[in-house]
Order: C-alpha cells, then structure tokens, then sequence
C-alpha cells in the first residue's frame, strides 16, 4: 500500500474535519496480521489542545451493540439459549400491551430490532433492568407491525438482552462484558465505568456543535442507566482492533467460528443493499466483498467500526463530536485501504421520475417518543427534507424512495391502503407521521 495513498487519505480526513466542525478523530486500520495504519487528528481538548492520538478514548456508543450480540452468542454456545427462543422463556416478566401472543417475539428479534415497536421515550434514570421490564409492561406504545415485519432501531427492547445475559452469567452486564470480552482481548483501554474513565489518560473531551452559535460546546459524559446495554463502552481505536478479530480470526477463542459468522450471515434486508444481522449493518457485493459495520452516536460521540471478511480487514474512526459522519471516513478508511476510489459509495441509487401527485403523499412532519423529527416538504416543486436543523434537497429512487442527493442515503416511505404515506425509515429508525401536519407548519 503506497504511502500516497494514506496521504490522500489524510487530505480528504483534514477537509471532512473543517467541513463538519470535529474537534478530533482517530483512525486505526489492521490488515492480515498487522496494523497497517494508525493516527490522531485534532484535538481531544480544544481548551488545552492536547492532540488526539491512536491511544485516545472516545465513546463508541452503538458499536457496543455487536459486545452485547456477541455475549448472546457466546450465552448460545454454552446452551442457556437459542436465538430463536421466545423472550418469554427467559424472561417470564416481560410484556407489551397490545400483543396478544407474547412468544411471538424472539431473542433474535431483540437482536435484529424488529420487535415491531418505534422508538420509544428514553428512561436513562432507570438504572436496574427489572425497572426496564416493567416499564416495558407500563402502557401500550407506539406499534409498527407484528414482529419481523418492520426494521426499526429500539434501544428499549434491545436492552432485555442484557436482563438475559444477567439471568444466566449471575453478573452484572458491565462485568461480564468486561470480564469475558474486554479482559481476554486486552482491551484494557476500555470500560463501561464513567468513574473508571476518569482515572485513565489520554481521554477525549465530549462536544457538541451549535449551529447557532457557531461553537464547540463541551457536554458531559452521558450516564446512559440501563441504555449501557446498547451504548456504553469507551474505547481507542486500537482496542477496537483487537475486538475486531473475533469476527476476522475464527471467534478469537470467544466462540466459534461458526457462531460469529452467524452475527453477519443471513441478515434481514432493510433497503436495497442494505441489511442487519446480530447488531451489525452488512453491505454484500461492495467491490466484491463485504462490508461489515456498526455506528453509534451519543453527545459528544460520532463512531463507526467494522471489518471486510474476505480481505481480513477492520477499520475503526472515532470522534469526539455529536452528530458527524464518521460513516463517511469509516468507508473513505476503507476504499484507502482496498486502493479503491477514496469517494465510492456503498451502492448508487437510481433516479426515479416521480410524479408530483405522488409527492404530495409523502409531505408531512414525521417523529418519534424517542425525540426523532424530519419534514419532508416541496420547495419550488422539488422534495426537501429537514432534519437535526439543516435542509437537504432529495430525489426519488423508487415510488416509495426519497434520496438525499447530498450523500446518497435512502428514506424509505411507508403507505397505507390509501397511498398515504404514514412513516418512514430515516437511517436506521422508523419515524410515524403526524396527523395533525398541514403545510406551512
């Protein structure tokens, strides 16, 4: 691999950083047998300026879902569990409203976010998961579908997972984690422990962007309660390596080859090439391999991690910054490191002549009790969406899609037997439409 191509690499990851307002990132690349590339840009304090470096810990909040999916597996291995077990079996307590037959929902439905629920309110302050379970159990909330129907993020009912790894280990979550996949793999720059955190060096600083201000904002770690289960490991880029060997080098000694396969293999298909396993985004046929992958944000986080399978490649970006597109270096790490072209894209959608009619179905504001919100609206007869407090303009792919030409990602629209569009998927969450939206508001 020729050293122009990293410098290229570091051009494009120095513009990106400007561009979005990122304080600091790291990068870190391991390729048979080696890290082939490792590095810090920025800042992990902008009052001191001390650099980032490839030591430097960050959140990585959704790449925990794949520690949590992995510990299930390990869980199956040993017998306690199938994934294909009903939830029930292994946590009698749990119920939702509204759902007749409650061994309908399967382990890996929780693993695979298509319980059939939307987003929901999050409750950080609740901090034991039997305090979850019976929260679950509260009132009746807002239903998608039967389960497997629908692909939906639901950090909620994914967090059961971790009630189920308690049941069986006798362990908390963060011990078990720590104890069966931190500790054997020498991850030890890493921990779900914020107290924990603060005795280690080299930790980045948590900020968000204000748009109106124009300024970096300092936030305080996020205690996240029972949402650990799907969010709370901090880490380096370097310890994310050695985590993505598992899935690389035959389970690493964690569990078997086969069963880590299984966490990729014969995922759901969410849209076009795109699909999800066991906590884990898979993208088959890209340049004749496979992407693996798994973001995550938090405040003060923007992560992405994942790995190639036939090329026995793992790409870790972490940053220290709210609402970035650490997908986009993630994958630009990625084209570097298989000398492809630094802006290839995951796949290329169409273009679809939609008629103006159609678009009229789909016009409204569209959110979630999780806090989630997109209007989808004309201007000079063209579709826009407005999100996180930026506009973006769109195009269609299909009759049911809306791309956001600015990156190429999909909004899938969902429609009733009126031709009425009455949610969307917007990234990985399912967003239900307002009623009560009129134009203008």
């Amino acid at each position: 691999m020729s050293k122009l191509n990293w410098l290229k690499f570091e051009d494009y990851i120095v513009e990106k950083m400007k561009q979005h307002h990122i304080p600091g990132c790291a990068v870190a690349v391991y390729s048979n047998g080696e890290v082939i590339y490792k590095n810090g840009f920025g800042y992990r304090d902008m009052i001191t300026k001390r650099p980032v470096t490839p030591e430097t810990i960050f959140g990585v909040a959704s790449i925990t879902k794949s520690f949590t999916a992995l510990a299930v597996m390990r869980l199956e291995e040993a017998g306690f569990l199938s994934v294909e077990d009903a939830v029930t079996k292994h946590l009698p307590e749990f119920n939702l409203i509204g759902v007749d037959d409650m061994s309908q929902i399967k382990i890996y439905h929780l693993l695979t976010h298509t319980v059939g629920l939307a987003p929901m309110f999050r409750r950080e302050e609740l901090k034991k998961l039997k305090h979850h379970v019976a929260y679950l159990s509260e009132k009746e909330y807002e239903r998608l579908g039967d389960p497997g129907e629908y692909f939906s993020y639901c950090n909620d009912t994914f967090l059961l997972l971790g009630a189920i790894i308690e049941k069986y280990t006798g362990k908390l979550y963060r011990r078990y984690v720590t104890e069966s996949i931190l500790n054997p793999l020498k991850m030890y720059r890493s921990t779900l422990s914020i107290d924990e955190l603060g005795k280690y060096e080299n930790v980045s600083v948590p900020y968000d962007y204000n748009k109106k201000t124009g300024q970096l904002e300092e936030k305080p770690w996020p205690k996240l309660g029972n949402y650990e289960i799907g969010g709370g490991i901090r880490s380096t880029v370097l310890d994310l390596l050695d985590y993505g060997q598992v899935f690389i080098n035959g389970g690493k000694k964690l569990v078997s080859e086969e069963t880590v396969k299984r966490m990729w293999q014969n995922p759901i298909k969410i849209i076009n090439n795109t699909y999800y396993g066991y906590a884990l985004q898979v993208t088959p046929n890209y340049a004749n391999s496979t992407l693996v992958e798994h973001g995550g944000g938090q405040p003060g986080v923007s992560s992405h991690f994942g790995f190639v399978p036939e090329q026995k490649l793992i790409v870790s970006v972490l940053c220290n910054v709210s609402n970035v597109p650490a997908d986009e270096i993630w994958l630009a790490t990625v084209n570097t490191a298989l000398a492809l072209p630094i802006d290839k894209q995951r796949s290329i959608e169409p273009s679809f002549e939609i008629s103006a009619e159609r678009l009229t179905k789909f016009l409204g504001t569209y959110d979630s009790s999780e806090g989630g919100k997109a209007t989808i609206f004309l201007e000079n007869g063209k579709p826009m969406l407005e999100v996180n407090e930026e506009t973006y303009s769109l195009r269609a792919s299909n009759d049911h899609t809306l791309v956001i030409e600015m990156n190429e990602r999909p909004i899938t629209f969902y429609v009733d037997g009126d031709d009425q569009a009455w949610a969307i998927l917007l990234g990985f969450r399912m967003l239900t439409r307002k009623k009560s939206w009129v134009p203008g508001t």
